[in-house]
């Protein structure tokens, strides 16, 4: 029997251009992670997610792969991948590494191939089709990137070819036996060379309709992505990704990771940007055998206030099939960094319900330090996609700026006469891991402390849950439990205090009456003493507690959470 660590896991998603640059050329790169891994260690997490680091023209920084096997120079080599593999398994830290399947870039050798006539062995690899009978594309399809058409004409052929994002990353044909195998000898590959799972980058894109019928306009109030894509967001996507037969391949794609289980699972964690929970948990597969988790984005997407969040919560555990196991995201390279969108001080607040929510966190590499967004002046941009005219300005290059290590130049992400791809997002006097590590108060220290917390209590890696009712507007509360343990976190998404009774917790915790000594705080993100609880408990503004039973504080096993354990998970 192999072991689901992943369950229990906190992720950290480390973006290598920006983490720590070792050889000074101003871009990050393999053995900066591998130097700098006790930090995570320290920090309390439990694996590593590294994004591309493999052969490409870099048209989308690593995201259009001209050899899957092999490390981009400007990264390293394989065996720099190597010996992080192996630094990161002696620390008992697992890792990840990001499976692009979708496409691949134009430089590739199966593309060049397939490009080379209508004869070619592998023209059918790629998505080509014949022109629209009155001319152009063959159907309305829109790139991601910028909103224009999704196909390219190639005049040698006379045929087009699909690409859901850049021209220069056309699309794998899936439905070919061929591809499959190749791109499942690529996962293997990797899983010899010693990973322990996958990132599958755009998992839900693989499977197209295969008669590429025209998609719909989109609903009039339909929910979009937070960030307006253009003329993509015009269109209702029906057709273009999602087609039900990508659930074969999630299958067969799980048979191939259990045969490598041993004593530990090897995980696909897929990233599933939709928002209708319930197909959204169709990735999980009706006996869970397809994806261990698709990523949950729903943090993103909602309004942040206590209604709707809660209610997004009990959406989620609502749409899971018997036994999945949820997942929580606050952010990644795509996304405007958690700090920027909600502020310093409800940032360490949604840090805290991430971290305590059922489910696997993983956490964007600088959230930890509270990074906000850089500024990152036009003449700098990176991202093409800030280059396509999609309405999305700068693009994600203000949340992929260069991690902060220490006070001095550069933050101690390169060398100090080097200038860093990107520019800093903060001053490394007040926020870089250095500075922060010194400052109990910090960022980072709350980070720490949650996530002690978090693998100290079985409640909160491992156990139960119930959403509680009658709080007042504008704050989530929440009973974690496992068996006779438990924990209540209680979450104000205001900048007013508020004060709560301890009527929310009568009938959830035993047979047994709360008392005002009989609850304990021991942990705020306002800083906030470990003290007894006083009923009604005043929670400052923009503040996130936990609290325990006094007895369990006291180190006793039990704490009156026995009648917890009959309630419905997310009730």
């Amino acid at each position: 029997m192999h072991t689901d660590w992943w369950r229990t896991a906190v992720i950290y998603q480390i973006y290598p251009r920006s983490f720590a640059d070792s050889d000074g050329d101003g871009v990050g790169d393999i053995p900066g992670i591998t130097g700098h891994l006790d930090h995570l260690v320290r920090l309390g997490v439990d694996a590593v997610w590294i994004s591309p680091f493999y052969r490409s023209p870099m048209r989308d920084f690593g995201y259009d792969i001209s050899d899957h096997r092999a490390v981009d120079p400007l990264f390293g080599d394989l065996d720099d991948v190597r010996r992080l593999l192996e630094e990161a398994h002696r620390r008992n830290l697992r890792v990840l590494v990001d499976y692009v399947p979708n496409h691949t870039s134009s430089d590739h050798p199966w593309f060049r191939e397939s490009a080379e006539g209508r004869d070619s062995a592998r023209r059918d690899w790629y998505v080509w089709r014949d022109p629209a009978p009155g001319g152009g594309p063959p159907n309305n399809w829109l790139s991601v990137f910028g909103g224009g058409p999704a196909w390219t004409f190639d005049e040698r052929s006379g045929q087009y070819y699909l690409h859901s994002f850049l021209p220069s990353m056309p699309d794998l044909n899936w439905r070919h036996p061929q591809v499959e195998q190749a791109m499942f000898d690529v996962v293997r590959f990797w899983l010899d060379t010693g990973v322990d799972g996958f990132r599958v980058d755009c998992a839900h894109f693989l499977m197209k309709d295969p008669q590429l019928r025209d998609n719909p306009p989109a609903v009039p109030g339909a929910l979009a992505m937070h960030r307006p894509y253009g003329a993509y967001d015009e269109q209702d996507h029906l057709h273009d990704k999602g087609h039900e037969d990508v659930h074969g391949i999630y299958r067969r794609l799980r048979v191939l990771l259990d045969s490598y289980a041993g004593t530990d699972s090897r995980i696909a964690i897929g990233e599933v940007h939709v928002f209708d929970w319930d197909e959204w948990a169709g990735y999980y597969g009706p006996e869970l055998d397809e994806l261990h988790m698709p990523f949950n984005f729903g943090l993103l997407q909602t309004k942040w206030d206590a209604a709707n969040v809660t209610e997004l919560v009990r959406a989620v555990e609502l749409a899971l099939p018997p036994g999945a196991w949820p997942n929580w995201v606050l952010g990644n390279h795509d996304e405007p960094r958690i700090t920027s969108r909600l502020g310093a001080d409800q940032a360490r607040v949604a840090m805290l319900l991430a971290f305590t929510l059922r489910g696997t966190p993983t956490l964007y590499y600088g959230d930890e330090l509270g990074l906000p967004d850089a500024h990152v002046p036009p003449h700098l941009a990176q991202d093409p996609w800030a280059r396509t005219g999609a309405g999305l300005g700068l693009g994600r290059d203000p949340q992929r700026s260069p991690m902060l290590w220490q006070d001095a130049p550069n933050a101690g992400f390169t060398a100090s006469d080097t200038t860093p791809w990107l520019p800093l997002a903060a001053d490394p006097a007040t926020h870089s891991a250095a500075a922060q590590w010194d400052h109990p108060d910090s960022t980072l220290r709350l980070t720490q402390s949650v996530l002690r917390l978090r693998r100290s209590l079985p409640a909160l890696h491992s156990g139960g849950q119930r959403l509680l009712g009658g709080l007042p507007d504008g704050v989530i509360g929440y009973v974690r439990y496992a068996g006779q343990e438990g924990a209540v976190v209680l979450l104000n998404l205001m900048e007013t205090e508020v004060s709560v009774s301890r009527k929310v917790l009568d009938g959830l915790l035993g047979s047994q009456k709360l008392h005002e000594h009989e609850m304990h705080t021991v942990l705020s993100t306002v800083g906030r003493p470990a003290t007894h609880v006083e009923w009604p408990l005043l929670l400052h503004g923009n503040e996130g507690l936990v609290l325990i039973p006094t007895t369990a504080a006291g180190g006793s096993k039990t704490g009156g959470f026995g009648a917890v354990e009959a309630a419905e998970d997310g009730g």
